[in-house]
């Protein structure tokens, strides 16, 4: 993930965003997770729902579901027609979206404080009952079906290495499956079946409500008890086996690409649970920038200036690119696009080269310093927008079960050693790595 431009940390400001902006927590009958991140600076207020549900939590057969339900959930609900969502929020001078993940689907608005109560009523009648009809699902299989087509099939490095890395790193159907679904799967998806996801993950039980900006605490849980109380019961599904044991040995693979202009290259090593060891984890986090974040980095010194056998590269973590709302397992992934005329095999002995070298000599301290100041930055500024912040605490209260953790990361990440960059960096071995080679075959016959 990019950090942005390097300033001058506040540390004071790091330490105290929890103690800027604080969270009240309360939970529901039927089992709604609910936080309040009151903040009247500004007349603004965002609304977030995130369920714990996403592409990893998908059955045999219905790969791409996850996603395929986050566009049903626009299609209307019991009081909202079709498109009125949309014209609602919008008529209120707001904005709203949605995305599926990895790991939890999320819907949110960002609204004038006036329009709380009409995002609210939103998000609670499509929780409660949104139109599953024959006509919505056809019509939304089709929409996904093109976004397939548009985004990975008829795009240059379309599914690099997002799609294609995942099966040759893990073992398990939950870690390896196309997430944005085969079309085979999805053209076979019935009513009956969208009607079984929703019962079992659009549960109130398994679900977090994060309300943030210019609010009352007690005046806005008057208005989630008013709409989300009514909503029906069911009991949360098991939080799905993601994690794998540690790969032991290197595995290798390799795709074609007829649009790609240059071959690529991309590496996935396993790293620490970041939630069960978050401590370590963080490590590896400034571990993915020391290597390859801004002008300065490891790899973007080597591999473009000094070598100039690569025409671009990034490092990151999660296949989605956000460190902190990812469970266990994943990856850091190291990704670079070199000219034709250069072996993948060299290419991949200079990113080994780099990262071994931060293992055995360590990162001095006032490099480390400088990545610290970057990352934090980009997690003060993330956290100056209403939207960004209730977002941050929404994630954190459904991946870590403390939305605290959000309002924590700058401070977390100031305290990092370079010992545990280090360590984070002799994980990074050949041995255990998973390759990724696109070749570019536009060209030949």
């Amino acid at each position: 993930m990019s950090f942005g431009a390097v300033r001058v940390l506040d540390v004071t400001a790091a330490a105290d965003l929890t103690l800027r902006h604080p969270v009240e927590r309360f939970t529901l009958d039927n089992g709604l997770r609910v936080v309040l991140a009151p903040d009247r600076s500004v007349p603004v207020v965002a609304v977030s729902v995130f369920y714990d549900v996403g592409m990893r939590s998908e059955p045999v057969g219905r790969t791409g579901f996850a996603h395929l339900f986050e566009h049903m959930m626009f299609q209307g609900s019991a009081n909202v027609p079709k498109m009125e969502h949309a014209r609602l929020v919008q008529a209120a001078g707001g904005t709203f979206n949605g995305s599926t993940h990895l790991d939890y689907t999320n819907y949110f608005e960002a609204l004038p404080v006036e329009a709380l109560e009409r995002a609210l009523f939103l998000e609670a009648d499509r929780m409660a009952a949104p139109a599953i009809t024959e006509e919505n699902l056809r019509n939304q299989i089709d929409v996904v079906k093109e976004e397939i087509r548009v985004n990975v099939l008829n795009r240059p490095y379309g599914a690099f290495p997002w799609l294609q890395l995942p099966p040759i790193a893990f073992g398990s159907f939950a870690n390896t499956h196309d997430g944005y679904g085969s079309f085979v799967d999805l053209e076979s998806s019935t009513v009956e079946d969208a009607t079984d996801f929703f019962a079992r993950y659009y549960t109130p039980a398994n679900a977090v409500l994060c309300v943030g900006g210019d609010l009352g605490v007690a005046e806005t849980e008057r208005l989630v008890r008013r709409w989300f109380e009514a909503v029906e019961p069911r009991p949360a599904p098991p939080v799905p086996e993601t994690g794998e044991p540690s790969p032991t040995t290197a595995r290798h693979g390799v795709v074609e690409d007829r649009l790609a202009p240059a071959p690529a290259v991309a590496i996935g090593w396993r790293v620490p649970d970041p939630v069960g060891d978050f401590d370590t984890y963080l490590g590896t986090v400034l571990l993915s920038e020391l290597l390859s974040e801004g002008d300065a980095s490891r790899l973007e010194r080597r591999l473009l200036h000094t070598d100039r056998i690569a025409v671009g590269q990034s490092s990151y973590l999660g296949l989605f690119g956000d460190p902190f709302d990812v469970r266990d397992a994943t990856l850091l992934v190291t990704q670079v696009h070199h000219p034709a005329e250069v072996p993948a095999e060299r290419v991949l002995a200079a990113v080994y080269e780099e990262a071994d070298r931060v293992a055995t000599e360590g990162v001095p301290a006032d490099e480390l310093a400088r990545i610290q100041a970057r990352t934090e930055a980009q997690l003060l500024q993330q956290a100056d927008s209403v939207l960004g912040r209730t977002l941050g605490f929404a994630a954190a209260e459904l991946i870590h079960g403390r939305a605290e953790l959000a309002g924590e990361l700058a401070a977390r990440l100031a305290a990092v050693t370079p010992e545990q960059v280090q360590a984070a960096a002799r994980g990074l071995s050949p041995d255990t790595a998973a390759v990724l080679e696109l070749r570019a075959t536009g060209g030949t016959r």
